[in-house]
């Protein structure tokens, strides 16, 4: 390739970055905006809070003006009188009919803080391939168990449940909430005990994790990303590949933080629609948009893919 060919796709690809960048930044300003709660140590409580935003946030992060729906589903489970979510399901199904996991790509603070993270220079580690597509699976059963088993069938002496998740693994909550408010909150700080020790270790793992594997939460743990990959295939908003276009030279896949192989699973589960198979391809055969019938422009399985 030229190489001024290859400084016009290094280009398009800085500008693609940069462009996802301000977007994430500005979601999580978005979701985030409650500047009083951080400063106070206190949350948000007002009408907003009774509303889902599409991404994991956690509810009790100071500046947290929605709720978080992985929290809202799991309220609803553990409750004294259980109760199905069909608010918070309806309302993730829509948009991951809608969007799927561009969500993730795009909106998440949580993932922004993993791509910020794995910007960090050093050696980064390439999981193997069988390895990798097993460890893929335990997001679902964090989905299955965590979040929906547990709290439906554990109970205490009052017949409430836990928020599984949400209290013992999530480190976004940990992160976004315990941290914030334990450092502004002198009472808070009082009452941590080894329960906030062990999510804190949650999330060193994970953080140190997407150091050295691309969003290494979200390929493995997010059961929110769990629920928006069951909609990925057939979601409106897709990534897609011209077959004709398409000269098999690696760059896509190369670029992808799923470690997936984008001409053949361009619109697999674990796809985010992060858009960087796009901005590296050097015929322009990937494209991305809201398509009705993507199939006739997928690329099928060649000889020399893995």
């Amino acid at each position: 390739m030229p190489r001024m060919h290859r400084d016009r796709v290094s280009d398009k690809e800085k500008g693609g970055g940069r462009l996802r960048l301000f977007v994430q930044l500005a979601f999580a300003v978005l979701l985030n905006g409650y500047a009083v709660g951080f400063a106070k140590g206190r949350i948000f409580t007002g009408k907003l809070k009774g509303l889902c935003v599409p991404v994991l946030n956690c509810y009790s992060c100071p500046g947290a003006l929605g709720a978080c729906p992985i929290g809202s589903v799991q309220a609803m489970l553990s409750g004294v009188e259980s109760k199905i979510p069909f608010y918070v399901l309806g309302f993730l199904m829509l948009f991951g009919a809608l969007f799927g996991r561009l969500l993730c790509g795009f909106v998440c603070p949580f993932g922004l803080v993993q791509d910020l993270l794995h910007k960090i220079p050093g050696k980064k580690l390439k999981v193997p391939k069988k390895t990798d597509r097993l460890l893929r699976f335990v997001k679902y059963g964090v989905l299955l168990v965590f979040v929906i088993l547990l709290p439906l069938l554990f109970r205490n002496g009052a017949g409430a449940g836990d928020p599984f998740f949400c209290k013992y693994i999530c480190p976004a909550g940990t992160l976004e909430g315990g941290i914030p408010l334990l450092l502004t909150n002198e009472g808070l700080r009082d009452l941590a005990g080894a329960l906030f020790g062990w999510k804190t270790a949650v999330l060193a793992a994970v953080l140190v994790g997407s150091v050295f594997i691309p969003r290494f939460f979200c390929r493995y743990l997010c059961p929110l990303g769990a629920f928006y990959a069951l909609f990925n295939r057939f979601s409106l908003y897709r990534m897609m590949v011209d077959k004709e276009k398409c000269v098999h030279c690696g760059k896509c896949s190369e670029r992808c933080p799923m470690a997936l192989n984008v001409p053949e699973n361009v619109c697999s589960g674990e796809c985010i629609r992060c858009g960087k198979c796009k901005s590296v391809c050097p015929t322009g055969a990937v494209s991305s948009g809201f398509e009705l019938k993507p199939e006739k422009r997928e690329v099928p399985k060649t000889q020399n893919e893995g």
